[in-house]
């Protein structure tokens, strides 16, 4: 048969190295795999991917399990030096040219499991120096070929191998491997297996050996292969076994001889006459460890046969997920004294364990760990278990009744307040829903876990010894009991609105307070503790407010002594809305929304400050007058078209009646009056020696106090006056300038004279005093221009020159009136 398997396995390979020469480069463009984490972790997996993905020569990491990869070329992983971990598990894998991997030296895991890789090469692992865990499992090759794949992987500490078409195991396939922390071999359908195949390696520090097709054919190998494997410093693990009958053992006898001290068996069917045999074969056995996963007994537990075994040794017994096919018929283990004496950590885990009987308890003499989690245990049979309290079990240091169907918090701390050397004790993930306000505990109590039950409050029940307690996933809502001693507080999954006060832990050191309803912590919140190093309170409804999110970007990891243990994707905002949803650590919050009150209050300030300046360069520039003679003048211009309209209909009315306005202060009306009016408006004076006569015919004065219609606005007058003159007059003084009612008709003849409606010769200027323009106010820079630019007339202060006075006067209006 090994001169037949043997070449076979070479013409695989040969075939298949013969397919990677003649296979050419497929071409078309790869695609691409973005998702790499701050860590250079880049999860391709479970993306669908029928070609290896380029990813960044950085990355440390590469994840491409889940995929639909058939091959692995020799460009496919070039570059990337820096890769450290490799995993291409649960693909379609067939082919990997022989370079493929050259070009990893940093590579210290890859994982090929659950592919269809029908031969392993050599060429593949010959760069991988680097490499120390390798898993190989579940592909359909049927040996390790020729040569040795694994002799250049001197560092490589942990292996897997093996699968449902593993057939053979020759000495030399294992040739470079020389020592492991783990090997794990899946070898179910074994048919031949050298002797000494695995016995060079070593140190060996664990062994994982899943031979259900040997042992249930009774293969000869099988002990060969254990003994090879089996030292007393090596765990054996063995996984998929039919122990039925008393031959099935047979295979362990020669590895007693080793003396090993760890012996596990995991998804295991056990007849009562093959567990006698193992009672029998390990008798004498320095045997510490023995545990059974995932095992089903087809018996009645009548393994008393082997009472007269010695079993002393026993330290640590471990039975989980126990199926009992006929649970009546099974008989008590009151029989199994001389087991059950010696251990000292015992753990019955989810075995539809409901009642231990008083009797069976008082058999664990030496019992310090006991773990019946997960099980179906009441409060009545707890306390049958205990005694009712009575004081067995007295050196158990750590008890675990997690996962039952425990109600009554009193009747536990009962039941255990004997129990003089507990230390830790386990009553989570039961049906408790209240707390009495006392209760009695051990006095050495000093680890609790009442986690996942449905508890409201907490009350003084809790003993003030404690230095570790687990109130998680509660319904809590407050936490107001001072524990001076303890150390570690975990109240994750309740509904907390705040940091519990610090004062009442003043010796703690690490708080969780994950997922609950916290709002936010500010430095206060955390100052009150004062031995405090560790927290976690990440997945919380936070309010990213100003105060906060400066603390925890700033306060918390320059300032303070406490660190965050948990990640940083967990601290999320959930309000104020337009931050909902994203990370505390990367909000960047505006000064508007920081000091609202004092951007405000700031921005009012000023607005005023502005405004005021405003409003100063506004009347300095003359703004207001200007705003408001335009408005004036609008208004007013309303006002005039209608009455143009009104005189126009009315042919009766004339559109001039009076040659010229008369604008003049008050102080001067004696002025206008007695020289002025009688001049302009007495009667007719000839002068037969004169050649040019002084008037022609009297002319019609419009005056303010006469002409104006009372009742009506005085612009409307004004403007009235102004459009039914042909001409104005303005008598300047200083009491012209400083009168408010002659500045008004002056700002109003400006807006006349600038819309055009009155040129330079229409506006007659009469100075009784001296004046210059530079006494007329800068905004009239109309009248100003006027000034400069038009002859204006002065009263003489010489009677003589009077006459000559008058004789311009009338030329000035006489050339107003031909025009």
């Amino acid at each position: 048969m090994a001169e037949l398997t043997r070449p076979y396995c070479t013409l695989v390979i040969l075939l298949t190295s013969a397919c990677w020469c003649q296979r050419s480069d497929p071409g078309g463009g790869r695609p691409s795999c973005d998702h790499c984490d701050w860590q250079l972790f880049c999860n391709c997996s479970s993306s669908g991917y029928s070609r290896v993905p380029k990813v960044t020569d950085l990355a440390l990491r590469l994840d491409l399990a889940f995929n639909n990869i058939s091959e692995v070329t020799d460009d496919d992983l070039m570059g990337h030096k820096e890769l450290r971990a490799l995993s291409l598990q649960s693909n379609r894998l067939a082919v990997i040219h022989p370079a493929a991997f050259s070009s990893l030296l940093s590579l210290e895991e890859l994982n090929l499991s659950n592919n269809q890789l029908t031969a392993l090469h050599h060429s593949w692992f010959q760069k991988l120096e680097a490499l120390q865990r390798l898993n190989l499992l579940n592909n359909p090759y049927s040996c390790l070929g020729s040569p040795p794949p694994f002799q250049e992987l001197l560092r490589l500490r942990r292996l897997e191998f093996g699968g449902s078409a593993l057939e053979e195991l020759r000495n030399g396939d294992l040739s470079g491997v020389t020592q492991l922390e783990e090997l794990t071999v899946h070898a179910n359908n074994l048919r031949r297996y050298e002797s000494g195949t695995l016995a060079d390696i070593w140190p060996l520090g664990r062994v994982t050996l899943s031979l259900h097709g040997p042992f249930l054919t009774n293969k000869t190998f099988v002990s060969d292969m254990l003994v090879d494997v089996v030292y007393p410093e090596t765990p054996i693990i063995l996984h998929d076994l039919h122990l039925i009958g008393n031959h099935s053992i047979q295979h362990l006898r020669a590895a007693a001889g080793r003396r090993p001290r760890s012996v596990h068996f995991r998804n295991i069917s056990v007849s009562d006459e093959a567990m006698v045999d193992f009672l029998e074969v390990s008798d004498g056995i320095p045997l510490t460890s023995i545990s059974f996963h995932d095992v089903t007994l087809t018996g009645e537990g009548r393994w008393e046969q082997a009472s007269k075994t010695d079993h002393r040794s026993v330290d640590e017994f471990t039975v989980r997920n126990v199926v009992i096919l006929d649970v009546f018929k099974f008989v008590s283990f009151l029989n199994l004294q001389f087991l059950m004496q010696y251990p000292r950590k015992v753990s019955v885990i989810n075995a539809n364990l409901f009642v231990m009987p008083c009797r069976t308890s008082h058999l664990l003499k030496n019992i310090q760990y006991f773990d019946v989690s997960d099980n179906l245990l009441t409060d009545m049979t707890l306390s049958e278990m205990l005694c009712n309290g009575a004081g067995v079990l007295k050196d158990l240091r750590v008890l675990n009744i997690s996962g039952n169907a425990l109600k009554s918090v009193n009747t536990v701390s009962h039941l255990v307040v004997k129990l003089s050397k507990l230390t830790h004790l386990d009553i989570s993930r039961n049906g408790y829903s209240e707390m009495p306000q006392s209760c009695s505990w051990p006095s050495t109590l000093h680890f609790l876990n009442i986690s996942g039950a449905k508890l409201l409050t907490v009350t003084t029940c809790l003993p003030s010894s404690l230095q570790v307690l687990d109130l998680s996933h509660n319904n809590l809502k407050e936490f107001l009991l001072v524990l001076p001693s303890l150390r570690e507080l975990n109240l994750s999954g309740n509904k907390l609105l705040r940091l519990p006060a610090g004062w009442l832990f003043p010796n703690l050191e690490t708080l969780s307070i994950q997922s609950n309803t916290l709002s936010m912590f500010v430095p206060s919140d955390l100052n009150s503790y004062r031995r405090l190093q560790k927290l976690q309170a990440g997945r919380n409804k936070f309010v990213c407010s100003c105060t906060f999110v400066h603390f925890f970007q700033f306060g918390m990891r320059r300032g303070s002594n406490i660190v965050l243990t948990d990640p940083g994707k967990n601290y999320i905002c959930d309000s104020p809305l337009h931050l909902q949803g994203m990370l505390v650590a990367e909000v960047q919050l505006s000064v508007i929304d920081c000091h609202h009150v004092m951007f405000v209050s700031v921005s009012c300030g000023v607005l005023l400050l502005s405004a005021i300046l405003l409003c100063v360069l506004l009347w300095r520039t003359h703004a207001f007058w200007y705003l408001k003679m335009t408005w004036a003048w609008l208004k007013a211009k309303r006002s005039s078209r209608r009455r143009r309209r009104h005189r126009a209909a009315d042919d009766s009315e004339p559109l001039i009646s009076f040659d010229a306005f008369v604008s003049y202060s008050e102080r001067d009306a004696s002025w206008v009056e007695n020289f002025l009016v009688p001049e302009l408006e007495g009667p007719r004076d000839i002068n037969q020696d004169s050649q040019s006569p002084r008037r022609s015919r009297p002319l019609n004065l419009c005056l303010h106090k006469r002409d104006f219609l009372p009742g009506h606005w005085i612009v409307d007058n004004i403007m009235s006056a102004m459009e039914r003159s042909r001409q104005t007059i303005f008598v300047l003084s200083e009491n012209f300038v400083h009168s408010d009612w002659c500045r008004y008709e002056l700002d109003f003849s400006h807006f006349w004279i600038f819309e055009g409606n009155a040129g330079g010769e229409l506006a007659i200027l009469i100075l009784l005093e001296p004046l210059s323009k530079d006494d007329i106010p800068k905004r009239f820079c109309k009248l100003r221009k006027l000034m400069s630019s038009t002859t204006y007339l002065e009263w003489p202060q010489e009677e003589d020159k009077v006459e000559e006075f008058w004789q311009r006067l009338h030329n000035a209006l006489q050339s107003g009136e031909d025009d």
